[in-house]
């Protein structure tokens, strides 16, 4: 949580600088409206991070592809959009993939449960408005990150002290850093301010469920990252999740055919490019800071 916090502060910087050098002019936006969206980002970071403490890995990635449905059923029920059977279909055989990839790691409690399921739900309504409040104002992605990123950072610098330790053994406060830890928080935040402006620009122009299923492609790509990178081969199981989870992304129907379309599928797998860069320098992240805490 400290490190989301810690992006979205540079995330902010970068922001302003992209202003200063004209790349994007402010729009005057409702404040009550940045603030609601803020607070849903930052429940959405804190009960996410909950589940994952409160679940197994399988469990808390079977619980994430649950944003899906949640989303078409926000959209259809309160913003009276309609989806295609064809679409609603795609849902069977990406949650089986998802399912073949991570069943022998699902362990159910109440505890996980609740945060399971607060966080998805919690996760769709910010990912609904991020679209849609571009759509209502008139506003690009930048525009639209302006206010949030230095909001979202202000309200987790007031939630992190009630949510983690900040001085004790682990916390973010707790000793001095050394050089390298420093360089890859700076290096993950550069990374972060390409995701999050990637992240509006991809919901903006296209819908949250397709930033959705750009997510269970993403998780696919990394698990193939691992083969190629570490050697580590993937299950039965996963090769034939993977298989599925793919063939129903790219499989050229109405409801992906825009999204495939020239531009934007370019920028697609920029996007993609960005996420699966910034989960390679979390991950360093953490073994930096798991590091000094042993020592």
């Amino acid at each position: 949580m400290s490190l989301t916090c810690i992006h979205f502060i540079v995330t902010a910087f970068g922001m302003e600088i992209a202003k200063r050098r004209d790349i994007f002019l402010v729009k005057s936006l409702p404040m009550k409206d940045m603030i609601l969206l803020s607070m849903t980002f930052c429940g959405f970071v804190v009960l996410t991070n909950l589940s994952l403490q409160a679940n197994t890995v399988g469990t808390y990635q079977i619980s994430k592809f649950m944003t899906t449905p949640c989303i078409i059923f926000i959209q259809t029920v309160f913003f009276q959009k309609k989806f295609s059977w064809k679409v609603k279909l795609t849902l069977i055989p990406v949650c089986l993939g998802v399912f073949l990839n991570n069943y022998n790691d699902v362990q159910i409690n109440l505890k996980g449960l609740i945060f399971a399921t607060s966080g998805v739900m919690v996760t769709s309504i910010y990912q609904v408005w991020v679209g849609s409040k571009q759509q209502e104002f008139q506003a690009n992605s930048m525009q639209l990150l302006y206010y949030q990123a230095p909001l979202s950072a202000l309200l987790l610098m007031i939630v992190i002290p009630f949510a983690e330790p900040v001085t004790s053994a682990g916390g973010i406060f707790s000793q001095l850093w050394s050089l390298s830890a420093i360089l890859s928080v700076i290096c993950s935040g550069c990374v972060a301010f390409l995701v999050n402006l990637s992240i509006f620009w991809v919901i903006g122009n296209t819908s949250p469920l397709t930033y959705n299923m750009a997510g269970h492609l993403k998780f696919c790509l990394i698990v193939f990252g691992s083969f190629l990178v570490f050697h580590e081969f993937p299950s039965a199981n996963q090769i034939i999740g993977i298989v599925l989870t793919i063939s129903v992304i790219l499989y050229p129907n109405d409801s992906w055919r825009n999204f495939l379309d020239g531009q934007i599928a370019m920028r697609y797998w920029t996007f993609l490019g960005h996420h699966l860069a910034a989960t390679i320098l979390k991950s360093k992240l953490a073994a930096t800071q798991l590091l000094l805490t042993e020592l």
